[in-house]
């Protein structure tokens, strides 16, 4: 705020000015000093402003929320207000009342007044306590899918007891969604498990928390006693990790009521009650809202208005929810950081040419998906005099242009990642840098990092080296038209050539992974057709790969995996890798029963056991039976990460099934290749060091922040897909397509709809409508409605449509038409939710 002019504000360090600076009275408290050191700060600010030669006299006016200060304040004759007092004196600018925080709570209360909450125990207490193992510190995550549970991740614990499950409104004690919390372990006797039931807040009980401990009584069933898992209840809060959240008014049914309770987007969010005269405007608007305080006895939060950020359901509004609420950096970039940008026009110079080989002769092309304008990486292959073949991998040199520690390196760090949405693609690094200077782009001198293989016709590995370079790519292709070079008869040109010898290596290098034990997991990945005049989605389909995918993909690898060795071997202390951890044997039970139902066997003890079972478990009668198992596979994944080899001992990498891993290849998209750049060029005498790359606490911090990056555009992507497909079945009316169960619950399935890669819940209860019979096993895994039964990987058909009556979560409905569950008695009308999976279910993470 101080730094932009526009905004007019100055910090004053009265502390250390000579006039202003007072020594601490005898009796008195440094409270007492503190305030006494603001009014004499003020009074003399004024003396000085009166000097300046203005149109206007300025006054200084003191806002405290403190009653004495200000008492004291207007003794000594300073003009003093309370913050709410000055805004609502500001009577040009009504809507700046609703933007005051919620500050006393006294006057607050809501008037049953009764006490809801157990009170929190004061920090100085939960710190002692902890130390003494009384309580356990934690991050407190909320659950999507009910609002009556939660669970705890403890910190710095042994592995084993990670995660602390708390459930009921009392014991999660108005904690909120990435809290630090301190928590209590119940008695043995009083532990849980994870419930399977499905519970939303529909906000309708507010006042009557009878209705709330019913709900409480659904979670408690009988589980045998192999489920059950550590439980507590939050006893206090040790860092609140409060955002501004997204969400939609829900008004008041009351005449001219002020007061209003606000929806978040994210589930895991309670509600929270605010103040606003301008409830008529907001309604049907999509606004940001920021908590104030959570008292006692009020069933949710107090907060207050920040923002309006347009109608709901308006593409450009929703896109800015969704970046927002997955914390993606996507404001335009400064003027600073343009300021970093090299001059245009731009060509290479004598000093770009030291330390780098010209490889301009060679025929390099570059394969990408249609449309892709920051081209990372390009190809080259030739056959050299001794018969064997030299393969590269040149790799944009992105670290040329971004020097460490200016104001663009520390933006591009921030950001973490491109972000790629539907319609949109927040950059990483400026335009100037990712589609053009960087981009790889055909019949242009480009500056690249390339890696080079000898390899013999069994592509095996003779010689490697890295060396910056020049290149001119003869050729930008998309993956089906370099198929096409491939498959063609008469095409016989140099690209053409080095693509099938490309080709044929990929086989050979793809084959011996897989018999190493790397996993292919199948993730049904949606392409929308875009209307060229609305932007709207016209056509919806899963992407279908090419074999030219997986040959850019499988040179990818290759390159990432001989940097990570000559990075790790320059300097085994401080190299930035990416690991994949196996995931612990639980995960895989949901995987190995639902294959047990169809009688295959899955086995889990190694990744090349697994990959193995996959590939024999299949079905004459139901190919598509692999593809679940192989999506299903996915779910119980743990999430990739970057580490510094310096702070971490387990380099593994799961699903590739690889000893050592870290990213090279996309440097215009993902900083942490950009590190990786830069070790590699200091590796190679291509650079030089500095200070911060060689950190190894610094490394690891900057991991921590990729991670949290990276993990946040995937659920962004994920969202955006969904929203977008809501779009693409809104003007479809009901639409009647194949589905298969994916996983059974208490109280629903979730079904997945292969034709639009789509998953969704069917639900077995409606508000109003009678509830079947249901009978959940979770052994098989199973559920029988009434006297039906489903088992996971059923096939059955529903009709899908956009549900438009919660305007804030517009979700897609499935009905299940077959099997037909319900005779005439209740139509099967059963609703969903979209997963916009925008964080898949526990432990079950995407590579």
């Amino acid at each position: 705020m101080i730094q932009n002019p526009e905004k007019h504000f100055y910090s004053f360090t009265n502390e250390h000015h000579r006039e202003t600076y007072i020594e601490q009275g005898r009796g008195e408290s440094s409270n007492d000093r503190n305030d006494r050191a603001i009014r004499v700060a003020v009074k003399w600010y004024n003396e000085h402003l009166k000097k300046i030669e203005a149109e206007e006299k300025i006054q200084v006016i003191f806002l405290t929320n403190d009653r004495t200060n200000k008492e004291k304040a207007l003794e000594e004759g300073i003009t003093a207000y309370t913050c709410e007092e000055y805004i609502k004196s500001l009577t040009a600018n009504p809507d700046l009342v609703d933007r005051l925080a919620c500050v006393s709570d006294e006057g607050k209360e809501i008037e049953s007044g009764k006490i809801i909450f157990p009170e929190h125990i004061p920090l100085s207490k939960l710190q002692q306590g902890i130390k003494s193992g009384l309580y356990l510190q934690g991050t407190y995550r909320a659950s999507r899918d009910n609002y009556l549970e939660a669970t705890v991740w403890v910190h710095g614990d042994a592995e084993e007891n990670k995660e602390i499950i708390i459930q009921g409104l009392k014991h999660l004690n108005r904690a909120v969604h990435e809290d630090i919390v301190a928590v209590e372990l119940l008695p043995k006797d009083e532990w849980v498990a994870l419930s399977s039931v499905v519970l939303q807040d529909d906000g309708q009980n507010e006042d009557d928390i009878e209705i709330e401990e019913e709900k409480e009584n659904l979670l408690k069933t009988s589980v045998n006693k192999d489920m059950l898992r550590p439980t507590g209840k939050v006893v206090g809060i040790i860092k609140r990790n409060w955002r501004p959240f997204c969400g939609m008014l829900s008004k008041s049914q009351i005449k001219e009521a002020r007061r209003h309770l606000f929806t978040p987007a994210d589930r895991r969010i309670p509600r929270i009650r605010i103040e606003t005269r301008q409830a008529d405007t907001l309604e049907g608007q999509r606004i940001i809202v920021a908590i104030d305080g959570w008292p006692r006895n009020s069933r949710y939060p107090n907060g207050h208005f920040v923002k309006n950020l347009g109608s709901a359901g308006d593409k450009e509004t929703e896109t800015e929810v969704l970046l927002l609420e997955h914390d993606v950096p996507h404001q335009p970039f400064s003027q600073v950081v343009l300021s970093f940008l090299p001059k245009m026009p731009w060509s290479i110079t004598e000093q770009d040419m030291k330390y780098r080989e010209d490889l301009r002769h060679l025929y390099v092309c570059s394969v990408d998906p249609p449309g892709c304008t920051d081209i990372d990486d390009a190809l080259h292959c030739r056959e050299v005099e001794n018969g064997n073949i030299e393969v590269g991998v040149h790799i944009a040199d992105v670290s040329h242009f971004i020097r460490p520690g200016n104001a663009l390196d520390e933006e591009s760090v921030r950001r973490g990642t491109t972000v790629y949405l539907c319609e949109k693609r927040i950059d990483m690094v400026p335009e100037l840098l990712s589609s053009n200077l960087c981009s790889l782009r055909s019949n242009v001198d480009r500056l690249a990092f390339s890696c080079i293989w000898e390899m013999n016709h069994k592509a095996e590995i003779l010689k490697t080296r890295f060396t910056k370079s020049i290149i001119n790519s003869k050729a930008s292709l998309t993956y089906a038209e370099a198929q096409m070079r491939i498959d063609s008869a008469t095409m016989n040109d140099e690209i053409t050539t080095s693509l099938r010898g490309l080709n044929k290596l990929a086989k050979i290098l793809r084959k011996r992974r897989i018999d190493n034990g790397a996993l292919t997991l199948s993730s049904p990945e949606v392409r929308f057709h875009m209307d060229s005049e609305t932007h709207d989605p016209i056509d919806l389909q899963t992407k279908e790969l090419k074999e030219t995918n997986s040959m850019v993909e499988e040179f990818m690898l290759l390159a990432n995996v001989s940097v990570a060795q000559k990075i790790y071997e320059e300097f085994p202390e401080f190299a930035l890798l990416r690991k994949h951890p196996a995931p612990p044997p639980s995960n895989y039970d949901i995987l190995v029963k639902a294959a047990k139902s169809k009688n295959l066997e899955i086995k889990t003890d190694s990744a090349k056991a697994l990959a193995e079972s996959l590939d024999k478990a299949g079905s004459s009668t139901f190919p598509y039976l692999n593809t679940l198992l192989r999506i299903l596979a996915t779910r119980c994944m743990m999430q990739a990460v970057y580490f510094c080899s310096g702070m971490d001992n387990d380099f593994h990498h799961y699903g590739l099934a690889s000893p050592i891993y870290t990213h090279f290849t996309s440097p215009i998209r993902r900083y942490a290749d950009i590190i990786v750049h830069r070790l590699l060029a200091v590796a190679i005498g291509a650079d030089s060091t500095y200070p911060e790359l060689t950190d190894k606490h610094k490394l690891a911090d900057m991991c921590k922040n990729l991670n949290y990056r990276h993990k946040m555009a995937q659920y962004a992507q994920r969202a955006s897909v969904a929203f977008h497909t809501q779009l693409f079945f809104k003007n479809k009316g009901v639409v009647n397509e194949d589905a298969y169960i994916l996983f059974v619950r208490k109280n629903a399935v979730v079904v997945l709809i292969p034709k639009y890669g789509l998953e969704g819940t069917v639900f077995f209860e409606e508000k109003g409508k009678p509830t079947p019979r249901l009978d959940y096993n979770n052994e098989v895994p199973s559920l029988t409605v009434e006297d039906t039964t489903l088992h996971v990987f059923d096939k059955v058909k529903v009709n899908i449509m956009l549900d438009a009556s919660n305007i804030q979560h517009q979700k897609i409905r499935m009905v299940l038409v077959e099997p037909k569950l319900l005779e005439n008695d209740v139509p099967a009308n059963l609703s969903t939710a979209i997963s916009s999976k925008n964080e898949p279910q526990k432990k079950k993470k995407k590579l």
